[in-house]
């Protein structure tokens, strides 16, 4: 009886230093994610960042501070057939900016990696900036410059919609939608070659496969894939196969992993399927009384709020993904880059931000060290962001 008791009280002891053990690795470290839409949904919506945005959002500036982010870059990001896309970019720039300027205590501007280390040193939120999406600069090389000076530092060469001098992974897969030959341009590459000569990282999420390899043979620094994920583990066009996870290594560059349940789990998009079928008599009712398919999809999702919870992936998926490109290419070209508030379906763990410190938990329990966890957390993503800037 008194073995057993023993057993018991070690294995609480265990448990419970392995608890405070993984929260503060999580403190210790640089935690910074490479992907958030925030921005973007507080400008459209009218929310506020530094408000309680809690069962509205996935994040919030306490929220970020509360699951120990420590740098977040903040997409700045508009669909393909907005008007006048630079000049949107500079007002959600402007947005950013308000936010800083109200929470000088709390948040700064991060545009060189010394401004970043002081962000982590002062305990602030280090606020940087990326572009999501080439077609922001409307086709004029000078806005790249532009962008930089207001303290852009990456630009995602394409969101799903192509550029006249680059082609997206969307449209690349389905030729209906392209009418342009595949990969970058010339002028593509020369705003390449600008972004290296500037110091911005060349982000190769959403991009189709020829303007990968094109971008890759023609960045002379490592690049950045700010949000994508494994194709081998699940097939869809935002991945990246083998051939492309070794060549971001061995540009020496960092794949940050995104959070959507679809692009982590093969198998989500046949649940969703199911549950779209299943509801559709009531979802063409809606649509034939006039209302609109962003009205009726908002509709479906709060009704049946419960079963969209169900489907969703859980966080042992992105973490194989993880485990993936370590076991391809080694630990050193791996991050996180969420997607928070630019997907309906991160994995069920990870409600918000909050929730960050259970990514730690989780590497930890699948054997990770801390220098291992601490490179996969931040450090990864600094040593591009440096490589970039000299």
């Amino acid at each position: 009886m008194k073995k057993i008791l023993l057993s018991l009280l070690l294995l609480t002891t265990i448990k419970t230093f392995s608890q405070k053990n993984y929260q503060q690795i999580h403190a210790d470290a640089i935690l910074i994610d490479s992907h958030n839409d925030i921005l973007n949904e507080c400008f459209e919506k009218g929310y506020s960042f530094d408000q309680n945005l809690q069962g509205k959002t996935h994040s919030d500036l306490n929220r970020m501070l509360q699951g120990g982010i420590d740098i977040q870059v903040f997409s700045i990001w508009c669909n393909g057939k907005k008007e006048h896309p630079f000049a949107y970019a500079n007002k959600q720039i402007d947005s950013l900016y308000a936010w800083i300027a109200r929470n000088t205590d709390k948040m700064m501007l991060v545009t060189t990696p010394k401004q970043l280390q002081q962000a982590v040193k002062q305990h602030k939120l280090g606020a940087m900036i990326g572009v999501e999406g080439g077609h922001m600069i409307e086709n004029n090389i000078a806005y790249v410059d532009s962008l930089y000076n207001r303290g852009t530092r990456y630009m995602t060469l394409t969101w799903n919609n192509s550029t006249p001098w680059s082609t997206s992974a969307m449209e690349e897969t389905k030729d209906s939608l392209l009418h342009q030959p595949k990969g970058l341009s010339a002028y593509g590459k020369q705003i390449v070659q600008r972004m290296n000569a500037l110091g911005m990282m060349v982000d190769l999420s959403h991009v189709g496969e020829q303007t990968f390899w094109d971008a890759i043979h023609t960045s002379t620094k490592p690049v950045l894939v700010s949000h994508s994920c494994v194709y081998n583990l699940c097939p869809v066009f935002r991945n990246l196969k083998d051939d492309q996870i070794k060549a971001v290594a061995k540009s020496g560059g960092v794949i940050q992993l995104n959070f959507y349940s679809g692009f982590i789990d093969s198998n989500y998009e046949k649940r969703m399927n199911a549950i779209i079928l299943s509801h559709k008599a009531e979802a063409d009712s809606l649509k034939l009384a006039g209302k609109s398919e962003a009205a009726v999809a908002k509709f479906i999702q709060n009704k049946y709020k419960t079963e969209l919870e169900a489907i969703k992936a859980p966080l042992s998926k992105l973490l194989d993904h993880l485990d993936y490109i370590v076991k391809l290419v080694g630990v050193d070209y791996v991050g996180l880059g969420s997607d928070f508030d630019g997907i309906e379906a991160p994995p069920a763990e990870l409600t918000d931000v909050t929730k960050y410190p259970l990514v730690t938990k989780g590497l930890l329990e699948r054997g990770y060290s801390k220098k291992e966890i601490e490179k996969i957390l931040g450090g990864n993503f600094i040593r591009v962001f440096e490589a970039n800037s000299r």
